[in-house]
């Protein structure tokens, strides 16, 4: 009996088993993996996969632990597909994760949607098209773009112009290069010299794919492949002694990654190389340094040949993607914590569901943020830059979207658009300079045609001569040394040669557009016309025509009349009239007591002459004169006469010192209205901008071809100015100092873009000249004539003028006033009589006697007149 109970013990117990094995059948929830067993992708997925179930499960009882089942992809797409369809239908799983490449996730993409089970894909070139096209298909890895973009920033941070890109053909790296990498290359106005597309199931053709390489000059190599290819690339490199200095090598996140697994031979290959790698912005969190500790262990346990191997992005985007999964199969829409929702016991009921919980979901995962938009999760912004030397790689800095380059990501970090920055790199061939990303010297490529115009007015910006005829061409001049200059400062080398061209600039420029040359280097001027044919460089002289005149020193006739010019006419006449008024004054009240101002008219008029005159040389002392009126009109004549004499120093002195030329002609208009002959380069556009824009006449304008014949032609007065550009000036007045000058200056400024060009265009067609004309003609200022402006008019004496004849005028009605009253006032009182043959004391013995008194003659000579009358 006892047996037989113990026996119904066992068998209900047994049931009860059986009912719960049961019940974990039907509500239990598994997902699957189809990953690479042999890439290194694979092999973290697979770790990093089983590290997040384990982790899922130790928050729940055994019985709800989601399942997981892997399969190998084998790098095949139908055998990944084959792989999915055999997980949904025999493993029943909830939802598929890998497939790190999209030709895998395409294939599984349709099953996915046929079957309603989400595939999670960790490929990070899914288009967006595909992601519309399958519901069912959701993008864990983030997008490239930012990736590519920070390709291109190392790039444009060197100088390096144009790069080789090397890339697996497939299309997980077809869909990165094109656009995301061209696209940002392009923005960083960098070319691409070549794409290298190389099969991944064709090692052996390496070697002469990268032959290929060694034939052109670009020596920046950007690589875009699998981490396995990647191996081959760079041993076979090494041995054709391409990883050698003067080039460089930059990998993207899928290889440099991987660095650490790989071994020390490769890693020996790719000493100098430059990486961009994918960046966790929670490295500092204490939940990601556990896990990447446990992942490395577990990584040596499986692998040991792997060293160091810290988690890379697709590891974490594995991890990621199963906390995702499980998050949507066992808890609610906004989860607070892993625990509570897997305790929570919500399993979905269909796969419509589970998406939907998927697409919901927001956490903070191990690589960023997991929040769907779209099917994908927002692009990472942040990678690392690192440096492969000795037996691993160095950690530079970082890169930021936006920001640019910085060696630590922090709040209050310096970023930089220049990659110098992060220090010193170790490039290829332990340099410690810059490569210039270009073979020295182009084994098949051709050498860059530079034209040069041979017929050049100014041989001092291009000379070519010739040895012997029918020679080569040596090219010597300033435009020649500038480019030599320009080209060795460049980060790259260029390989060229000058070839002469004998016709006019505007031909020689079209040659570049019709493909006879590849660059022109001379004294070309920038012209909207030109630009048509071709782009110009930043000018390296001063642009514009200016104008050059020649100025003759004065004929020994005109110096022999130049000591009239301190004054004008008008100035010689009133100072004269002034003059013989005062002088007449002053004659006029002294003569009464003074003999020696008497006599015939004759005489008398030629002393008015002699007093007016000498007043401007001498000093007349007071003590000659013998009345307080002439003395007081005295005064202020001496007064005048003293400006008037210091004035025309001065004036003569600055004519005699300045103005030793004869007068300039540099204006334009007066050139045209005269009729002048002007001079011009015949091979340059001055010729057409004289005539359409400046209005000469083409008759009058003489085409010179010479530099040494301008000198001639305006010192000849053949022509009265030439028009020249500013360099061509330049060197004019430096080797003919004496005599030439210039004038007014026409301004034509460099272009390189749309605006900048049609601003050329109005200045070559005088738009911008009329407007400047316009502007100045509002201001009524007239240019003065002659030499009018060195003389000095009765504006600058008029005042004196004024005084001197007032106070002239007022001494000679005083002395008349007393004279023309009826009655003369008694004054013998005053009278002293004196005997008249003791005669007149003249005004100047009176002046040197000092026996007697002028005021005592002054009496008896009134004395006298008065006894007479």
């Amino acid at each position: 009996m006892l047996d037989f109970l113990v026996l119904v013990h066992a068998l209900r117990n047994m049931i009860i088993f059986i009912l719960v094995c049961s019940s974990y059948v039907v509500h239990a929830r598994t997902i699957g993996g189809i990953v690479d067993y042999s890439s290194a992708h694979g092999k973290e997925e697979k770790v990093a996969i089983k590290m997040a179930i384990e982790d899922c499960c130790a928050f729940v009882p055994l019985h709800r632990c989601v399942g997981l089942h892997f399969m190998n992809s084998g790098k095949d797409p139908l055998e990944a597909a084959a792989s999915a369809k055999k997980l949904i239908q025999t493993k029943n799983v909830s939802a598929i994760i890998g497939l790190d490449r999209w030709e895998e996730a395409g294939f599984v993409a349709k099953i996915g949607n046929t079957s309603q089970v989400p595939i999670i894909s960790l490929a990070s070139d899914i288009p967006l098209s595909a992601l519309k096209q399958w519901p069912f298909l959701l993008n864990m890895a983030r997008s490239s773009r930012a990736q590519m973009k920070a390709v291109a920033a190392i790039v444009q941070s060197w100088q390096w112009r144009k790069v080789t890109i090397i890339y697996e053909d497939t299309i997980s790296s077809v869909n990165d290069i094109f656009p995301y990498l061209i696209e940002a290359l392009s923005e960083a106005d960098v070319a691409i010299d070549y794409y290298l597309p190389l099969q991944p199931l064709s090692p052996s053709s390496i070697q002469e794919k990268l032959r290929v390489l060694q034939s052109r000059q670009s020596r920046v190599f950007i690589v875009h492949t699998s981490s396995n290819m990647a191996v081959n690339i760079f041993l076979e490199a090494k041995r054709m002694k391409m990883m050698k200095k003067e080039s460089v090598w930059i990998t993207t996140d899928g290889i440099t990654s991987f660095i650490d697994s790989l071994n020390s031979s490769t890693i020996l290959a790719m000493q100098g190389v430059l990486g961009v790698k994918g960046f966790s912005p929670f490295r500092s969190q204490v939940r990601y340094k556990e896990f990447s500790r446990r992942f490395k262990a577990k990584l040596r346990s499986k692998y040991p040949t792997k060293k160091n191997m810290d988690p890379g992005s697709y590891a974490l985007n594995a991890y990621d993607a199963v906390y995702t999964a499980v998050l949507a199969i066992e808890g609610k829409p906004n989860p607070q914590s892993l625990a509570n929702i897997l305790n929570n016991n919500t399993a979905v009921q269909s796969g419509q569901e589970l998406l939907a919980r998927i697409l919901d979901r927001k956490f903070m995962g191990l690589y960023g943020e997991v929040n769907f938009k779209g099917g994908a999760l927002a692009p990472s912004s942040t990678f690392q830059i690192v440096n492969v030397i000795g037996r691993s790689y160095l950690q530079l800095g970082y890169w930021s979207e936006g920001s640019g380059f910085s060696v630590k990501i922090d709040k209050g970090s310096s970023y930089s658009k220049s990659m110098k920055i992060l220090g010193q790199v170790n490039w290829p061939g332990r340099a410690s300079t810059v490569p210039r990303g270009w073979w020295p010297v182009a084994r098949t490529a051709n050498r860059l045609k530079i034209g040069v115009p041979g017929n050049s007015t100014f041989k001092g910006f291009v000379n070519v001569t010739y040895e012997q005829p029918g020679g080569k061409a040596t090219v010597k001049g300033l435009s020649i040394d500038v480019f030599i200059a320009v080209v060795g400062d460049l980060p790259y080398s260029l390989d060229y040669d000058f070839v002469p061209y004998y016709g006019s600039y505007d031909s020689l420029v079209k040659e570049v557009y019709l493909k006879t040359f590849d660059a022109v280097v001379g004294d070309t001027s920038i012209m909207a016309s030109r630009c048509e044919y071709a782009e110009f460089s930043q000018p390296y002289s001063d642009s514009g025509l200016q104008v050059l005149v020649y100025t003759k020193g004065k004929t020994s006739a005109t110096r022999a009349w130049l000591f009239k010019k301190p004054f004008t006419t008008w100035t010689w006449i009133f100072t004269a009239v002034i003059n013989l008024y005062s002088g007449f004054v002053v004659w006029f009240i002294e003569r009464q007591t003074n003999r020696d101002l008497r006599g015939s008219w004759f005489k008398q008029c030629g002393t008015i002459i002699w007093i007016a005159f000498t007043t401007l040389f001498t000093s007349l002392q007071g003590d000659q004169l013998h009345s307080n009126l002439p003395r007081m009109a005295a005064v202020i004549w001496l007064f005048v006469a003293l400006v008037i004499t210091s004035s025309y120093t001065a004036s003569l002195t600055s004519l005699l010192t300045i103005q030793n030329l004869n007068p300039m002609v540099t204006n334009v208009e007066t050139l045209r209205r005269t009729g002048a002959k002007v001079g011009c380069d015949g091979n340059s556009f001055v010729v057409k901008y004289l005539v359409d824009v400046l209005k000469f006449e083409p008759h009058n304008i003489e085409k010179i071809y010479s530099e040494d014949d301008y000198p001639k032609a305006l010192k000849s007065g053949k022509i009265a100015a030439a028009f020249l550009e500013v360099p061509y000036i330049k060197v004019l007045l430096a080797t003919n100092c004496d005599g030439f000058m210039t004038g007014e200056t026409f301004k034509a400024a460099p272009l390189l873009s749309d605006i900048s060009e049609a601003v050329l265009k109005a200045s070559e067609n005088g738009t911008i000249r009329n407007i400047e004309n316009s502007l100045l003609s509002s201001y009524k200022c007239s240019e003065p004539d002659g030499d009018a402006e060195y003389s000095l008019g009765l504006d600058s004496f008029w005042g004196l003028f004024a005084i001197t004849a007032a106070a002239s005028t007022l001494a000679l009605l005083l002395f008349l006033f007393p004279r023309a009253l009826p009655k003369w006032p008694n004054l013998k009182g005053v009278v002293i009589e004196t005997e008249p043959e003791q005669g007149m004391h003249s005004l100047l013995r009176a002046s040197a006697s000092s026996q007697h008194d002028p005021v005592d003659d002054e009496r008896v000579l009134f004395n006298a007149e008065l006894n007479r009358q």
